[in-house]
C-alpha cells in the first residue's frame, strides 16, 4: 500500500500523462475523416472489425515515431509484427498476414528495420506479403498494417458494470532504453510468442469475457480510460494489484508499453478461469479493479482514492456513444 504523499504524486503524474493525452489525437482523426462508427468500425477498438461468414476479418495499422526508428531501428522494425499481432489477438482473433511501408536513406538506412521486421515476421509466424519501400528520404519512418481474423470478437465496447478488470502482463523482460518499453518478446522461442498470443483468441471463443484491450503507450490506467470510455463504463483500478516486475518503480512502471500486456472485462465467476489461463504460461495475471456504472477512471491504494478522467467533463478519444456494427 502506498503512503499518502506517494499516491498523491503518482495519481497527479497519471494526470498529466503525455501517452495518455496522446490519445486524443484518435478523436481530431476520426472527426476528420468523417469516421462515425457506422458500418464495420468503432473507433477505439484495437482493429477494424468487418463481417466476414461466420465471423470477423481484422485490420490494424501501427506507424512508429520519427524518433523511435532512428534511435533503435531494428526494434521499430520487430514491433512492426509485434504490436499488430497484439492488437489481433486483444479483439479476440490471430493473425494472418502483414504488411509494410519503410522510408529510409538508403539500403543502409532501411536494412535494420527489415531485419527486425523479418525476424519477427519468423517468430510470430505471420508472414510479411507485400508493402511498399524507398530509400530516397532524408530520416527512417515506419508503418505496418496487419490481416487477422477473429471467430468470437473481444470488443473495447462490451465491458459492463459488474465486471472485474484483469490484467494479464509478461513481466519476464527488461527495459529497453531510452523508452519505457517492456520487452519481453526477443529471447523468447516462436513456441512461447505464438502459444501466448492464443490465450486471447481462445478465452474469447470459450465466452470467458467479450472485451478487452492490449495495453498500449497509454499504460495500464490510460488503456483503462479507452476501455471505459468506448463502453460507457466507469473503472477504478487498485495500484497494489498491478502485476509489476521487481525492482521497478510503480511510477514507473504505469507509465510504461510491455511488449505483452492485456486488460480484460471478466464476469466475477470467470476471473479464476482466466487468470489460471495465463498463469499456465507463466504469465501474471491478477484482478485490479471493478468496472461500474458512471464516466469516471479512478485509481486507488489502500484507503485512498483520485479521480484521473472523468469523461461526462471531457472526452478522451470521443467514442462514448456506442454505435453497434
Amino acid at each position: 500500500m502506498l503512503s499518502a504523499s506517494a499516491f498523491a504524486g503518482i495519481a497527479e503524474g497519471l494526470r498529466a500523462s503525455q501517452g495518455l493525452k496522446s490519445k486524443a489525437d484518435i478523436a481530431l482523426a476520426a472527426r476528420r475523416l468523417g469516421v462515425s462508427g457506422a458500418d464495420a468500425v468503432q473507433v477505439g477498438d484495437d482493429c477494424a472489425a468487418i463481417p466476414s461468414g461466420d465471423g470477423w476479418l481484422l485490420f490494424a495499422v501501427e506507424g512508429f515515431m520519427n524518433r523511435f526508428v532512428a534511435e533503435d531501428p531494428w526494434f521499430a522494425g520487430w514491433c512492426g509484427v509485434m504490436v499488430n499481432c497484439s492488437d489481433v489477438a486483444a479483439m479476440g482473433g490471430r493473425p494472418i498476414a502483414v504488411v509494410d511501408a519503410v522510408w529510409a536513406q538508403g539500403e543502409a538506412g532501411a536494412a535494420p528495420v527489415l531485419d527486425g521486421l523479418r525476424e519477427a515476421s519468423d517468430r510470430f509466424g505471420v508472414p510479411v506479403v507485400g508493402g511498399h519501400t524507398n530509400l530516397d528520404c532524408d530520416r527512417g519512418q515506419l508503418s505496418v498494417a496487419i490481416l487477422g481474423r477473429a471467430n468470437r470478437l473481444l470488443s473495447s465496447f462490451d465491458a459492463a458494470p459488474g465486471d472485474r478488470l484483469v490484467a494479464a502482463i509478461d513481466l519476464r523482460g527488461r527495459y529497453r532504453a531510452p523508452f519505457l518499453n517492456w520487452e519481453a518478446a526477443i529471447d523468447a522461442p516462436a513456441e512461447r510468442l505464438r502459444g501466448d498470443l492464443e490465450i486471447l483468441p481462445q478465452i474469447a471463443e470459450a465466452g470467458l469475457s467479450r472485451a478487452a484491450k492490449d495495453i498500449s503507450q497509454g499504460g495500464v490506467v490510460g488503456t483503462a480510460a479507452m476501455l471505459a470510455e468506448a463502453s460507457g463504463v466507469s473503472i477504478e483500478i487498485d495500484l497494489d494489484e498491478i502485476p509489476r516486475p521487481d525492482g521497478v518503480a510503480l511510477d514507473r512502471w504505469l507509465q510504461s508499453f510491455p511488449s505483452f500486456g492485456y486488460l480484460l472485462a471478466v464476469a466475477p465467476q470467470d476471473v479464476g478461469a482466466v487468470t489460471a489461463r495465463f498463469a499456465r504460461r507463466g504469465i501474471a495475471a491478477a484482478d485490479i479493479g471493478a468496472i461500474e456504472a458512471g464516466s469516471l477512471v479512478s485509481v486507488r491504494s489502500g484507503a485512498s482514492r483520485e479521480t484521473i478522467w472523468d469523461f461526462a467533463a471531457r472526452p478522451l478519444i470521443g467514442c462514448r456513444e456506442r454505435v453497434a456494427v
